[in-house]
């Protein structure tokens, strides 16, 4: 859903040229899937699309290509840890660190509440714009 969000509020801004955004998962479970139908649904509700998306996995290369690399929640960020190696360039973030309420994201997949995860992510985005557009 972050990415999909913050593709949205980058283009909406102007800014797409300026930003290479992409997503990926730390477990294999959903390899090839396409974005869940909770979250199309949800996203649909604000006029942004997820067509074409199948999930794929994080690299250990993937360190390398990106300025940052942004986890949703603590057990995400050790995964990418474990297979990107150490931060040793500090790019590993929570969303949430951006805002004024640090913390971790809920999953729908497990909480069914697409619409709190909906609302933490555009927070988390607006941030991180804010944030990156600062650190230029």
């Amino acid at each position: 859903m972050a990415e999909f969000v913050f593709k949205d509020m980058v283009k909406k801004r102007g800014l797409s040229d300026l930003f290479i955004i992409d997503s990926a998962a730390t477990s294999s479970e959903e390899i090839g899937n396409p974005v869940h139908p909770g979250t199309r649904k949800k996203l649909k509700q604000y006029n942004i699309s997820a067509d074409g998306k199948r999930a794929i996995r994080l690299t250990g290369n993937d360190y390398q290509k990106y300025d940052y690399i942004i986890g949703m929640e603590q057990a995400n960020i050790r995964n990418m840890i474990r297979i990107m190696g150490e931060d040793r360039d500090n790019k590993v973030f929570k969303l949430l660190d951006f805002t004024n309420n640090p913390g971790d994201i809920a999953d729908p997949w497990y909480t069914g509440n697409f619409d709190r995860t909906y609302e933490d992510i555009y927070e988390g985005c607006e941030g991180l714009l804010e944030y990156v557009l600062r650190e230029q």
